[in-house]
């Protein structure tokens, strides 16, 4: 069998270096194409003939794909050792492996490549990880929708910061690399306490340790500090996370002030810290492995991609981004990928001006106007994004994503008969293990379809045993059988389980209430509602449902206080319950 690397170096043997200073040479070895996907740089490829697209992720060891994608893609696995395991934020799974026939990456065909399978799914069908990325040196060009590999021969001592000009570079030593350890990892000062940080593009958005926010000051009982919810990746856990205020953060010459920054229990062995695609979107990045140097430009816009930063340099005065010296998109293509990163960077004006003209030069490929769609969709032009999904299906009716988003629209007009009508559509085009089974359960509970959606919650906890997001669809099983009130003892199992996964979660204490109100347990119902409420106290379904359990009980005043207040804050929710027979 032939590894990726292998198979690579054959590819790269046909491409010359090019002189960049004397006695210096550097040359391009293969250009990675990458569309931004929100965070995430997605690279395109072929499997097997199946066109599929991959996380370019230099925090990942080893190129892997997920196990739902692997068996929509009708991949054999073979067992690896129980000894050998892969980690990320959410913890570590037991990969299985897998050999892929055919691949084509950036027009190369190479044969027998093995992959890792497991854990949840992050994107794509997969990573594409540091046995790809990390195979000589490396130029992240995010903002242009470019990752090349590069080789560079006796440049010691040499700016390889290129494109440079007459703007800035900073430059980081990083750690030296083996195959146990294969990141780029380099020293960051946060709040001036020197951290280890992994620059993984892989990560939307970076992130700091509880431990190393502690050494710098910031817990999440800190003053400025918010919870922002949970963070998942390869592993089969969540971890919650907060936003913390920063006075400071240096990463070469650079130091990036009052910023604010996203900070949870991430669980690395190796490092304090994830240097995420907010930060490299912002940044031209070139990391000379072999030299163990990092070189990168401030190319403009927020780092972090939270709140507006002042970006200075080591003299102190803050950094101007000259005009870009790179050449301006001429194709459908490059205007796509360039409108991504302008979406990304949530620059929707610009995204929806670049995908106009990759529109324009290439009218026929509904790509295009669907990028459009999700832009004028995030700019809140809802219609503008109504019409371009209509135009999108026209010229490809088989875009599962079209079909999805316009439902999900539909159903806001709302618009419950169409939106089922693109529900079906979708439901009919993809694979029973894939990944989109969870979201057209979701968009089934929503038109009331509670039967199909159940049907697809089946299929998707069936094919992803190990998916963080379990737990949430163990939940949303449990919320479509209690609307539906029927097979209330599974809704139970459901909820119970998702509990296991989720414990002290609202939402799902929510669920369980209503199972409880529909088989008649009023004093399980209400303690669930209570301890819901407790957790989010502006929960109107737990208002409503735990006012109709004491209600039952005989506690009338309290059950009409709880009905009143549910109303208050959702209007329309008694006739909602009303339809579903949930009612005073």
């Amino acid at each position: 069998m032939k590894t990726l690397l292998s198979g690579l170096a054959c590819a790269i043997a046909l491409l010359c270096p090019a002189p960049l200073l004397a006695a210096c040479q550097i040359g391009q070895m293969l250009e990675l194409r990458v569309t931004m996907a929100g965070m995430q740089p997605l690279v395109s490829a072929t499997i097997n003939g199946h066109e599929v697209q991959f996380v370019a992720d230099s925090g990942a060891f080893y190129s892997s794909i997920s196990p739902g994608s692997a068996a929509e893609l009708g991949l054999g696995l073979e067992a690896m050792s129980p000894s050998f395991r892969t980690r990320g934020i959410g913890g570590e799974t037991i990969p299985s492996l897998t050999t892929v026939k055919s691949l084509v990456l950036a027009g190369v065909t190479i044969p027998h490549v093995q992959f890792l399978v497991g854990g949840s799914e992050v994107g794509g069908v997969g990573l594409l990880g540091q046995n790809v990325l990390g195979i000589a040196d490396v130029e992240y060009d995010l903002e242009h929708g470019m990752i090349r590999l590069m080789r560079a021969k006796d440049c010691a001592g040499h700016n390889l910061a290129y494109w440079s000009g007459g703007r800035p570079v900073s430059i980081v030593t990083v750690a030296p690399r083996n195959p146990g350890n294969p990141h780029t990892i380099g020293p960051v000062q946060v709040n001036g306490i020197s951290t280890r940080a992994i620059f993984d593009t892989g990560a939307g958005t970076s992130i700091l340790s509880l431990s190393a926010a502690a050494r710098a000051g910031i817990t999440p009982s800190s003053p400025g500090v918010k919870p922002a919810g949970f963070s998942r990746g390869l592993g089969r856990h969540i971890v919650q996370t907060w936003i913390a205020p920063i006075a400071s953060l240096k990463i070469g010459d650079e130091e990036i002030r009052n910023i604010h920054i996203r900070i949870g229990d991430i669980g690395l062995d190796d490092g304090d810290m994830l240097i995420g695609a907010d930060f490299f979107l912002s940044h031209r990045v070139y990391v000379a492995n072999g030299l163990r140097k990092l070189f990168f430009t401030y190319d403009g816009g927020p780092v972090f991609n939270i709140t507006p930063q002042r970006v200075v340099s080591s003299d102190g005065t803050e950094e101007t981004v000259p005009a870009d010296a790179t050449a301006a998109p001429t194709d459908a293509e490059s205007f796509s990928r360039r409108g991504a990163a302008f979406a990304s960077r949530k620059q929707y004006d610009q995204a929806i001006a670049d995908f106009s003209r990759a529109c324009d030069l290439a009218p026929t490929d509904g790509r295009y106007v669907y990028q459009r769609a999700m832009a004028r969709f995030a700019a809140g032009q809802t219609f503008l994004a109504l019409a371009d999904l209509d135009r999108t299906i026209a010229l490809d009716p088989g875009n599962v994503d079209a079909h999805l988003t316009r439902a999900a629209l539909r159903i806001a007009v709302p618009d419950k008969a169409e939106a089922r009508d693109d529900i079906d559509a979708a439901e009919k085009l993809v694979a029973k293990p894939s990944d989109r089974r969870l979201e057209i359960g979701s968009l089934y509970d929503r038109v009331d379809a509670f039967d199909a959606a159940v049907a697809q919650y089946d299929l998707w906890i069936q094919a992803h045993p190990d998916d963080s997001r379990r737990g949430e669809a163990l939940n949303q099983r449990c919320w479509a059988r209690a609307q539906a009130g029927r097979d209330l003892d599974k809704a139970l199992s459901d909820c119970n389980g998702a509990l296991h996964l989720r414990p002290h979660t609202a939402m799902i204490l929510d669920s369980r209430g209503l199972v409880y109100l529909r088989m008649g347990a009023f004093d399980k119902a209400i303690a669930d509602y209570d301890a819901a409420l407790a957790l989010t106290p502006r929960l109107a379904w737990s208002l409503y449902g735990r006012g109709l359990a004491e209600r039952r009980k005989g506690l009338v005043p309290q059950g009409d206080a709880d009905v009143a207040a549910a109303t208050t804050i959702n209007p329309t929710l008694p006739d909602r319950a009303k339809t579903l027979g949930v009612a005073p």
